[in-house]
């Protein structure tokens, strides 16, 4: 059995480099264990690319593009050396220059990095700083994120990496998977040999560009791995399920339908031959907020939960808020205004989620324990980013209506049904808050055995929602008038960031660290600037006409 395995090793190394087969379907089909999840190997590939790279595709120093299924399919067989393409990320520019490498990328290979010594030096640092309970500068803490990844693009030359096998039947329950290597040991010599010629077949008609043969080793492949265990092993539809929705794209497919869609609804009128622009625009919406609905569901679907554990499944389910509570809005009140203002929060929601993946990896991985059969949790977080969502269609229209202060400022008078209206969204988004926050203390009190313990998530919620009870209350007193209630939309939603982002990346402590993640501050510093320099242009135009709604009448 070890002779076969290195006569399978020495094949690969033996054959010539090669591109990745044309078609890579057949070989997405197979499974692997990864981080507590079975998921097929394009899935696992993808991950792979976003932890060391940062991003899927790659490119390599020759010009040729990687997918994650070929990437995966490279470093099984070895069929290209990718220790001199640029492909491990350091998006930390001061620890580029520490270390001596050239600024100007971001991107370097093994090669480069293994020369980079000064990284090991600064992550010992970290750890003895970390040991003696000391603030770990972001050098530090940057130089072990990269050897992490310099550590997993070295595991990967290993079969060891590759957990392909289902465990034998009558394993316990969670037993992990085993890779190549470890089939001798488990399995009788002839269902180790079939997979092992299996995969021997697939490599080299995997080099050879043979199409049909690829597909028949493939299917041979996957047939014989499911036959060791078809109880713990996946199904063909379940699997399907997965690679489908990898191919579909459907927030990506949300996204660039909105783009239409406001222009539809710019160029569009309630009356006239221009009816069916407005029309358009309100049908490309709906199959925007389609789209989002589907990929959620099929989320739900392939990882056997509610999309409630990390920021990436929070941020496209505030942009399908975003855009639902538009259409709710625009069905109610017959305002193109309202539904406007929400495609371009949806929009950057979306662009963050497709543009961050390293900050908000697209990941589905299971529940840690805390969050297992939990419908509080499940009931809490929706609500809770629900309310999210209201807010920024709010913060959307008031971008509206601070723009038309900005540029006609002498005719403020006739902006007070937007105001209105903004105030209602204001108060649905504040509802769905404090029931969202209530239940966040059923959830604690479930889950820890306290209703409220001041954890710093709990504490900027409730931040959070002061803040939009002051502004709603100040208005019904008339503490400031309908400009400040507009002001009050946007200054407030920097609050939300704080309580949904700023915990989770930037203080980074507290009970929610299964939430917790690195990266994206300075696309948050960037749009609190535009928004403080937004805020003070419409300031001004507001004071040059002579309008003091900030004061009581």
């Amino acid at each position: 059995m070890k002779l076969l395995l290195a006569i399978l090793l020495a094949t690969s190394a033996a054959l010539p480099a090669a591109p990745p087969p044309a078609d890579l379907t057949p070989w997405e089909c197979l499974v692997v264990q990864d981080s507590g999840r079975r998921k097929p190997i394009g899935t696992f590939g993808h991950e792979l690319l976003v932890k060391i790279s940062g991003r899927d595709p790659v490119r390599t120093a020759d010009g040729d593009t990687y997918g994650g299924s070929a990437f995966a399919f490279s470093q099984l067989f070895a069929t290209h050396d990718w220790s001199n393409d640029p492909i491990i990320l350091i998006s930390y520019r001061p620890l580029i220059a520490e270390v001596g490498l050239d600024p100007s990328r971001k991107r370097f290979s093994r090669k480069e990095l293994a020369a980079a010594t000064k990284l090991s030096s600064l992550s010992q640092e970290a750890a003895a700083l970390r040991q003696a309970g000391e603030a770990v500068p972001k050098l530090n803490t940057e130089a072990q994120t990269v050897l992490g990844r310099l550590q997993l693009y070295d595991a990967l030359g290993a079969t060891t990496a590759f957990l392909l096998a289902p465990p034998p039947p009558g394993s316990p329950a969670g037993s992990p998977w085993l890779s190549i290597d470890q089939l001798a040991a488990v399995y009788p010599p002839e269902k180790a040999t079939a997979i092992l010629q299996d995969l021997r077949n697939l490599n080299i008609a995997g080099r050879g560009g043979d199409n049909t043969a690829f597909a028949n080793a493939a299917e041979r492949l996957v047939g014989d791995l499911r036959a060791l265990n078809p109880e713990v092993y996946p199904t063909a539809d379940v699997v399907n399920r997965e690679n489908f929705y990898n191919r579909l794209k459907p927030f990506d497919t949300a996204m660039w339908l909105l783009v239409p869609a406001a222009l539809l609804l710019m160029a569009g009128t309630r009356h006239g031959p221009r009816r069916w622009l407005l029309r358009g625009g309100v049908a490309l919406s709906a199959a925007s907020l389609g789209f989002i609905l589907y990929g959620l569901f099929l989320r739900v679907l392939i990882a056997g939960r509610a999309p409630v554990t990390n920021m990436y499944e929070s941020v496209v389910w505030v942009a399908m808020g975003t855009v639902m509570f538009g259409l709710i809005f625009y069905a109610v009140y017959r305002n193109r205004l309202m539904l406007l203002s929400a495609l371009p929060v949806s929009f950057l929601c979306l662009l963050l989620v497709r543009s961050l993946p390293v900050a908000m990896p697209a990941r589905l991985d299971p529940l840690v324990p805390v969050l297992r059969d939990n419908f509080w949790l499940t009931v809490h977080v929706l609500v809770i980013t629900l309310s999210y969502a209201a807010f920024a269609l709010a913060l959307g229209f008031a971008h509206v209506i601070l723009w038309r202060y900005i540029r006609k400022p002498q005719t403020t008078d006739s902006l007070r049904p937007l105001h209105d209206w903004l105030y209602r969204m204001m108060f649905v988004g504040l509802i769905l808050l404090a029931v969202g926050t209530i239940l966040g203390g059923v959830w604690a009190n479930y889950s820890w055995g306290r209703f409220w313990g001041w954890d710093p998530k709990e504490t900027w919620a409730l931040i959070a929602l002061l803040m939009y009870v002051v502004a709603i209350h100040g208005r019904m007193a008339g503490w400031w008038g309908d400009f400040g209630i507009a002001v009050a939309a946007v200054v407030n939603f920097a609050g939300i960031i704080m309580a949904w982002y700023g915990v989770n990346y930037v203080l980074g402590a507290g009970l929610h660290s299964y939430g917790f993640g690195v990266g994206g501050e300075g696309y948050v510093l960037a749009f609190l600037a535009a928004e403080a320099a937004f805020l003070g242009l419409a300031a001004v135009r507001h004071h040059q006409a002579g309008k003091h709604h900030l004061l009581p009448a």
